[in-house]
């Protein structure tokens, strides 16, 4: 007589709470596809602008310095190989035209490995402009090449769907039965390693953030919103009510602190929760110069939101007929997807052997991921041989935290003109001290305001020179009378919620110009 199997039930209910928490619905995928292909074209857009000054050797990080400062990232850069302003150009536009199948869904995850191998050589290139936002981008495209990004909404499922009408083959049922269908909610340790990588930025940050004082007692926002340099548009209305600044204080730091619920929740819950996320990254967007920090997190967040809510999402599409005939041909495509999937003989059984063996390769990936942030904290300490390689310490989730900036600053570069008079070469103007008018107006965009950031730093100091032969160059290159030597100065301003804050000039450089080549911007 066969035992009964009650003893399973426990198993399969915790098996389905499990995927019920670490999956994610098929139309997330695509948002999520769709949103990486987007901000990638907006980030090369935006680097566009200063593609000589950034990425050519005639710019502030020529390669020879580049390996000679940041050896672990020239070998990681295609860029590097050349120095011209026209290759540059010309991986700019490869790295743009697949961003373009990314977001379309063209042979997806080729896009995927494309862009993601493109993105990484253009970071490893210029390692001093990057930022937070960069580095969650840099994972969110690594880990979607193991997930089935192109599933819904994307040219390879309209592909599949008109391949099986070309072969006369039945269509199959479409009813609503359809949304129950398996290969609708992915659930997988890709899926898993996705969300925890999100959560591990929040709770990274969260616990960064308790180190400090500020944060506890509730005024670091305050603090954050008094350096000029940041805060744009909204924030400076913001800025002149600390109790409201207070509240988000309090608020932000909850949400950090408690994003492990991102997970735990399910449904409904896991909705409005993310959509507090979301809201805050908003909030950021319309006060702070950060780039497309903001929105590459919110990216971050699509996957958390559950089947009824893209059910919702797209119901009274579903009400237009263009939709519901691209839908139709984009779900059928799915499931013809699955269907090749499993009945594939002959060469396919190698990719087949590749998909059982992707699990324990993605979950090595995670365990690495896991061990790597608790050596940003300290918890653990890492191996010598990557330790020497690269600093886990100078890529830790560390925005605004232990505690924010104390102080303020603006850049003054006063350079001696061939006619004995003085201009500021870096802002084109006379030379001033006092405080601009609007600080972050007086860098020209966030990669510039971290460049000049990081520049101030000791450790930085071997790449001051370059920039002034940068700024030397391009100040020759657009005005009849050269500039003989310059000076670089930060002015810097402590910040004091009460009372004056004064200000103090930190030299950073001293250097004699040459006459040189032009560059063309």
């Amino acid at each position: 007589m066969n035992a009964p199997a009650l003893p399973e039930r426990p198993l399969a209910r915790c098996r389905a709470a499990i995927a019920r928490r670490f999956g994610v619905d098929a139309r997330a995928l695509a948002a999520l596809r769709v949103s990486l292909g987007v901000l990638l074209l907006a980030d090369l857009l935006l680097r566009s602008r200063d593609l000589v000054a950034f990425y050519a050797d005639s710019g502030v990080l020529p390669r020879a310095v580049l390996r000679e400062q940041f050896p672990a990232m020239a070998a990681l850069s295609v860029h590097a190989l050349s120095g011209s302003a026209w290759v540059q150009g010309a991986l700019f536009l490869a790295a743009g035209g697949v961003a373009v199948a990314l977001l379309v869904g063209y042979r997806t995850r080729l896009a995927a490995l494309v862009s993601f191998a493109l993105l990484v050589s253009l970071h490893a290139r210029n390692p001093v402009v990057l930022n937070g936002g960069d580095s969650l981008l840099r994972r969110l495209l690594f880990w979607g090449m193991f997930l089935p990004l192109g599933r819904r909404w994307s040219v390879d499922a309209l592909r599949a769907a008109r391949e099986r009408a070309a072969d006369g083959r039945s269509p199959g049922s479409l009813s609503e039965e359809y949304e129950r269908q398996p290969g609708n909610h992915v659930a997988s340790v890709a899926t898993a390693a996705l969300l925890i990588q999100v959560v591990v930025v929040y709770t990274a940050n969260a616990l960064f953030k308790l180190r400090g004082d500020r944060w506890v007692r509730g005024d670091a926002i305050q603090y954050v919103f008094s350096l000029d340099q940041l805060i744009v548009g909204f924030g400076d209305v913001l800025a002149r009510y600390p109790l409201v600044l207070g509240f988000f204080d309090r608020v932000w730091l909850g949400l950090l602190v408690s994003s492990v619920a991102l997970v735990l929740l399910t449904g409904r819950r896991r909705t409005v929760f993310a959509s507090l996320f979301v809201g805050m990254h908003l909030g950021m967007a319309l006060t702070m110069r950060l780039g497309i920090f903001p929105l590459v997190s919110i990216a971050g967040l699509i996957p958390f939101l559950p089947r009824a809510f893209w059910d919702r999402a797209t119901a009274k599409l579903r009400a237009s007929e263009a939709w519901d005939r691209f839908d139709r041909e984009d779900r059928r495509g799915r499931l013809d997807g699955l269907v090749s999937e499993r009945n594939r003989r002959g060469p396919a059984e190698a990719a087949r052997q590749i998909g059982r063996a992707k699990p324990p390769v993605v979950a090595g990936l995670l365990a690495f991921v896991l061990v790597w942030n608790a050596a940003t904290l300290g918890y653990v300490a890492a191996p010598e041989e990557v330790e020497s390689a690269v600093d886990p310490g100078e890529y830790r989730w560390d925005m605004f935290a232990p505690e924010p900036r104390g102080a303020d600053g603006w850049y003054v570069v006063p350079g001696r003109l061939e006619n004995d008079t003085r201009r500021d070469v870096f802002h084109g103007t006379a030379v001033r001290w006092d405080r601009p008018p609007d600080v972050a107006d007086s860098y020209p965009n966030v990669r510039w305001f971290k460049y000049l950031m990081d520049l101030r730093v000791g450790a930085n100091e071997p790449l001051r020179p370059h920039l002034a032969e940068y700024l030397c160059r391009r100040w020759n290159a657009s005005h009849g009378v050269g500039v003989e030597r310059l000076g670089m100065y930060y002015v810097e301003q402590p910040t004091r919620l009460e009372g004056p804050e004064p200000t103090h000039r930190i030299e950073l450089l001293r250097y004699a110009c040459a006459r040189q080549a032009s560059v063309s911007e």
